[in-house]
């Protein structure tokens, strides 16, 4: 099976290192006050890349903790994929500019298609699009709304604009512990397979990792984790045993 990376998420809403359940922002568990600490305590156990979402920014749809990212990004020594209220061409450059490895745009993937292919040419490997969906439908601004767009069909377009890189959430499972969406996660992988593919949303265990790497998708790159780490229900050196990363 192929190896696969775990890539620890930090989610930021009013400047603390959060996790919320199916996206709610009114259900919430705050892990920390000090983002950077947090940021910097997963680089020290072994993790080679982190996810940074701006919870405020997807809900407001422009940056609110740019400061505190950048601070993360100075800190660390490690690639760090960030996201959160990028929706236009400057906000996109200024994170990159400030040092992400790769700038993960949401709802405007889905609003303005037709930006996609320009944006893909001009940042190449350092743009990803998020494809947030509930029961195979596309979820915009911070989950707040459901489209007619199915996920493969966001999927297709995307690597048909040339983007490099997907993050695909199955906002059902988010943060619920339950495990991954497999078969919706293989139907993206298939749709897309000039694209790499990071999931997200249900990994709670190592054998939900193992059951990824079983759906056999050669584009398949990694699995980001959240809750599951930070409530101690499994730990990050377990995962990267099944993720076929570090040897037992």
């Amino acid at each position: 099976m192929k190896p696969l990376t775990i890539i620890p998420a930090i989610d930021l809403k009013d400047g603390e290192c959060v996790r919320l359940r199916r996206g709610r922002a009114e259900d919430k568990t705050v892990y920390s006050t000090d983002p950077v600490a947090m940021a910097q305590t997963w680089q020290a156990r072994g993790a080679t890349w982190l996810h940074v979402v701006d919870l405020d920014g997807a809900f407001t749809g422009q940056p609110v903790h740019d400061a505190v990212i950048r601070r993360i990004l100075a800190a660390l020594t490690i690639p760090v994929q960030t996201g959160g209220g990028l929706r236009t061409p400057e906000t996109i450059a200024q994170r990159i500019e400030a040092g992400a490895a790769r700038v993960i745009l949401g709802t405007r993937a889905c609003t303005e298609p037709e930006t996609l292919a320009e944006l893909a040419a001009r940042h190449g490997d350092r743009l990803a699009v998020g494809i947030d969906a509930r029961d195979g439908h596309v979820q915009i601004r911070g989950w707040l709304d459901t489209t007619a767009v199915t996920a493969v069909e966001l999927a297709r377009q995307l690597a048909d604009a040339g983007v490099a890189t997907l993050i695909y959430t199955d906002t059902a499972t988010d943060g619920m512990l339950e495990g991954p969406n497999t078969d919706a996660l293989a139907a993206v992988c298939d749709a897309a397979p000039s694209c790499r593919i990071i999931a997200s949303g249900g990994v709670a265990a190592p054998e939900h990792i193992i059951s990824l790497r079983r759906i056999n998708r050669q584009n398949l790159i990694g699995v980001i984790v959240g809750k599951a780490l930070y409530d101690g229900v499994t730990n990050f050196d377990a995962l990267q045993q099944a993720a076929g990363t570090i040897s037992t």
